[in-house]
């Protein structure tokens, strides 16, 4: 595992004006895009994110749920999940909290997104063995327990957050922001008091995007994009104390000695943010190593990432929508 220690004077000024501070999603291609990447990672043609065998079949279940998201976006169209009213948009806007928080009261659409996505899945021709008796369980599930399973997502509480219904129930509930915060105006949206929170729903990011432009955090919950100076840690917003661990060890010619960068390194594909102040860490994808990198997919496929910034003493800051484990497994 590579250790490169990052240098406050390496970082580029960061120009307000020509880098966007916040990128909405685009659920019509979001989700499209996210299935075909978790395939692409199951079958192991990413040289950056060896994935294990055990994980394979994991991978490819996600891109059915992913196939169904994007099934649902289409049937629903881009108004399909009403904006809240106003009158609450412009508080928010005023006091500089998130306009459509992921705490606190949920938007009814959501459990009819969630029985969409089951309809999706259930219309899958050649399903994976496990699809069929999970979709038999999430069906029977109660309105009430899937609300307390998706306020445990929403608050990211892994406690309350059934193993086996979550990922699906997490599912829904970005369908449900992403539609929403796709609505809005990116220049209207306020920061927040922390960059380590999304500014349109207040939720965690499950990793971060380095591209062209810089470093982007991306939200776990509404799928939206905020910028953040790579100087700074996406945890504890500290600066300085930043190192960058990863799973491939670094190509001849690396950028360390000298000499140019190469624009495919499959080390820097998938790489952990270590931060030496509050000694947790979350993943940071390049983009411009891998054009395809996918940052929820990818952080899902990067599970040996996070098994040896663990066994290096580091805490992961946050979860992966996708997945929940309980705490003794």
């Amino acid at each position: 595992m590579d250790h490169l220690q990052l240098q406050p004077g390496d970082i580029g000024t960061f120009d307000h004006d020509a880098i966007p501070r916040l990128l909405l999603p685009s659920p019509a291609t979001l989700f499209e895009a996210r299935a075909a990447r978790l395939r692409q990672l199951a079958a192991g043609d990413v040289p950056g994110i060896p994935v294990d065998d055990t994980l394979r079949g994991y991978l490819t279940l996600m891109a059915y749920v992913a196939d169904a998201q994007h099934a649902v976006v289409a049937r629903l169209g881009p108004t399909g999940v009403p904006l809240p009213d106003h009158k609450a948009l412009q508080l928010a806007h005023a006091h500089n909290m998130p306009p459509l928080p992921a705490t606190g009261d949920r938007p009814a659409a959501w459990l009819r997104v969630f029985a969409r996505l089951l309809d999706a899945l259930d219309a899958v021709a050649d399903p994976p063995p496990s699809l069929p008796t999970a979709l038999v369980t999430l069906r029977a599930s109660p309105p009430d327990w899937l609300e307390s399973v998706a306020a445990a997502i929403l608050g990211n509480c892994a406690d309350g957050a059934d193993p086996l219904r979550a990922p699906f129930v997490a599912a829904a509930l970005q369908v449900t922001w992403s539609l929403m915060a796709a609505q809005l105006d990116a220049a209207w949206a306020q920061p927040l008091v922390t960059g380590t929170l999304c500014p349109v729903c207040g939720s965690h990011p499950v990793a971060s995007i380095a591209r062209s432009d810089g470093r982007y955090l991306h939200c776990a919950t509404c799928e939206s994009e905020w910028h953040m100076p790579r100087v700074q840690c996406s945890c504890c917003e500290a600066d300085g104390r930043t190192a960058y661990r990863g799973l491939v060890s670094r190509q001849a010619g690396a950028d360390d000695d000298g000499t140019p960068p190469q624009a495919d390194d499959a080390a820097k594909v998938a790489r952990a943010e270590t931060c030496d102040d509050c000694h947790a860490y979350r993943k940071i994808f390049s983009q411009e190593h891998d054009p395809r990198v996918e940052p929820v997919a990818d952080d899902l496929a990067s599970m040996l990432l996070d098994v040896l910034v663990s066994e290096a003493g580091y805490v992961r800051a946050s979860g992966n929508p996708l997945l929940w484990l309980k705490d003794d497994t």
